[in-house]
């Protein structure tokens, strides 16, 4: 393109990602990989649309910024404290294995690599850098990945995250000894505890300054009401933040990101994480592009079986060891520490420069640093497709569910028994604590079970159909039964159970529609159907918004209800013929808009009366 001028540049980056990404998506790839194959296919080593693939790496590198400053918003300084045992075990013990295994691996491997540069008298430094640089994972196509299928706060995604910035902090250190390492040492800009000193400074200047000024800053901001000034404020915190770390030689995305912690227990947390994210995710898209332009598909045609050595070479090291890492400090389970391998075993940004300063340093040549950066950047576009693989491997087999047996039910006379935990069963149980009344609450799903513990419920696991287990219950002192299950099949066997055993017992049932409040009334159960009562409520506060009277408002809600539950006996009287359910409908379409035009006359209510027919909710 001529000249690679920054129009043409938004204009080529706008196109790929409207026909690419939605591509790829459509086919379960994911917008990572679409912007990758968009950025090889346009970059200097595809058709050459973009020449200068550096300029726009540079650039987009703000995306990754970006990135972790939205994510430093969702975690306080609280959460981060609670983070230190996986970012330093989990982390420090992935690096470090990591990077011993590849080096070992690099220098076993001089022989094949053919690689003369391995083979003199400093091939252990130079398998060192190697092995240092691909044991970092790319925190934005690992993130991206994550966040894309909805993983970021689950068990492999938070420990997949405290690697990342482990990694991130690791990475300061080896660019620091790359100096030292090679024949430039002696043209090292600065001794290596400068550069510590520095890195101390750059971090207490970004955390101290950020808790006096950034509140401040943001509340004088805020007052001005003027939502342009309140972005502009925010991308100034971002770009300040990483500007100050890099100033020290540290990473920029790790300035952003404690800026983002600094700022997740303040008033202005959703606004700032609503103004910079969607440059954050169109910067994101422009790097992945500007990553597949670096791929230098010329390097790669040429030494296919090189370069396909070297990444299933340390993906596959990567992978193993992150699954130890997982089982071991990490904590998770077979299937969370395979997921976290296949998020991670790629090749990281930090790569690119890592190699970069090595040639600078006279520890790589020119060729093994092309084949390095071409095997991080074909592992870039290998991860989605092995994150993919991965997921599909798991669905595929299930883990085993172990048989739990049911809980042991103490008798201890309760007068209510609530059968189901969720939503609904706990405001009934929080009314009845409240009110010091003895019940008993039993749940059929496990991890309901476990997690209402967690806050102090005194729940059972068990199935309330079973006979066995209603009578160790106590059942038979049970005054009522609340039946509070969502599940419908169940929710009815459970009624069925009960009025069996206990016929004289009162019976409120939770249900979820009309059909299902009839097979529920047809046991004897009283119903309460799940929405209604909601949304009589807030049929009062819109009346009354409307400019009604409240009173007048509760009158009507009133009479509305009446009606409704009136309809509802009819309706189950008829419930198995079609045409006579209609027939109610229509009779009680009429009666409704009579009741409320006898009261309101042509107003508000009378409108709303003849615009709105009661039909039986859907089943």
């Amino acid at each position: 393109m001529h000249g690679d001028s920054g129009l043409e540049l938004a204009l080529v980056f706008l196109l790929a990602a409207v026909i690419a990404v939605p591509v790829f998506r459509r086919f379960g790839l994911g917008a990572v990989l679409g912007y990758l194959a968009a950025g090889v296919a346009l970059g200097p080593h595809g058709i050459a649309v973009i020449r200068n693939a550096d300029r726009v790496l540079t650039a987009s590198e703000i995306g990754v910024v970006m990135m972790l400053f939205v994510i430093g918003l969702e975690l306080s300084p609280s959460r981060l404290r609670v983070m230190r045992k996986p970012v330093f075990g989990a982390g420090g013990a992935q690096v470090l294995l990591s990077t011993i295994a590849l080096m070992v691996v690099a220098m076993l491997g001089a022989t094949l690599l053919g690689d003369a540069t391995l083979q003199d008298g400093v091939g252990w430094k130079t398998a060192l850098v190697a092995g240092g640089g691909l044991a970092l994972s790319s925190t934005a196509v690992g993130l991206q990945l994550l966040s894309e299928r909805k993983m970021l706060t689950s068990e492999h995604g938070r420990l997949a995250f405290a690697i990342l910035l482990f990694q991130d902090l690791a990475a300061i250190p080896l660019l620091a000894a790359i100096p030292l390492l090679g024949h430039a040492q002696a043209q090292a800009s600065e001794p290596i505890g400068l550069a510590v000193l520095k890195a101390v400074v750059a971090i207490a200047v970004v955390v101290l300054g950020g808790r006096i000024v950034l509140r401040h800053l943001f509340r004088v901001v805020a007052r001005t009401q003027m939502p342009e000034v309140f972005t502009g404020a925010a991308l100034l915190t971002v770009l300040g933040a990483a500007w100050v770390m890099q100033l020290a030689g540290l990473s920029a995305g790790l300035g952003a990101f404690l800026a983002g912690v600094l700022l997740a227990d303040s008033e202005y947390r959703h606004e700032l994480e609503s103004q910079v994210d969607p440059f954050k995710g169109l910067l994101l898209g422009l790097f992945f592009m500007a990553v597949g332009m670096s791929i230098d598909l010329q390097r790669v045609l040429a030494e296919p079986l090189l370069i396909a050595s070297i990444v299933l070479g340390f993906m596959a090291i990567k992978f193993l060891l992150l699954v130890a890492v997982g089982l071991g400090p990490g904590g998770l389970n077979k299937r969370e520490s395979l997921q976290l391998a296949a998020v991670l075993a790629l090749g990281g940004e930090f790569a690119f420069v890592i190699f970069g300063e090595a040639v600078k340093a006279g520890v790589f040549d020119n060729a093994l640093r092309d084949r390095l950066v071409a095997a991080v950047g074909v592992s870039m576009a290998l991860t989605p497709v092995l994150v993919i693989a991965v997921s599909r491997l798991l669905s595929a087999h299930p883990p085993a569910k172990a048989k739990r047996a049911f809980d042991a039910i103490p008798d201890g006379h309760p007068q209510v028994l609530i059968a189901g935990f969720g939503r609904f069963g706990q405001v009934v149980a929080r009314l009845l604590a409240a009110h010091r009344t003895p019940f008993i609450a039993i749940e059929n799903n496990i991890e309901q079970v476990d997690f209402s513990r967690r806050f102090g419920n005194l729940i059972y696991y068990g199935d309330p159909a079973k006979p066995e287990l209603l009578r160790s219950a106590g059942a038979r002192h049970v005054k009522v039964f609340v039946i509070a299950i969502d599940d419908q099949e169940r929710s009815t066997r459970t009624v069925e159970t009960i009025r069996r055993l206990y016929p004289e017992a009162t019976v409120y049932a939770r249900a979820r529609d009309r059909r299902h409040a009839w097979d529920l009334m047809a046991l004897g159960a009283k119903v309460i159907r799940e929405t209604f009562y909601s949304s009589l409520k807030m049929g009062e506060k819109v009346l009354i918004e409307l400019g009604i009277e409240s009173d007048t408002a509760r009158d009507h809600v009133r009479k509305f209800h009446d009606h409704d539950v009136r309809l509802l006996r009819a309706q189950y009287a008829v419930h198995d013929d079609e045409d006579a359910l209609l027939q109610t409908v229509q009779d009680a379409r009429r009666e409704l808009e009579d009741l409320f035009a006898a009261d309101a006359g042509e107003g508000v209510l009378g409108e709303i009366a003849a615009s709105s027919p009661v039909e039986p909710e859907a089943s």
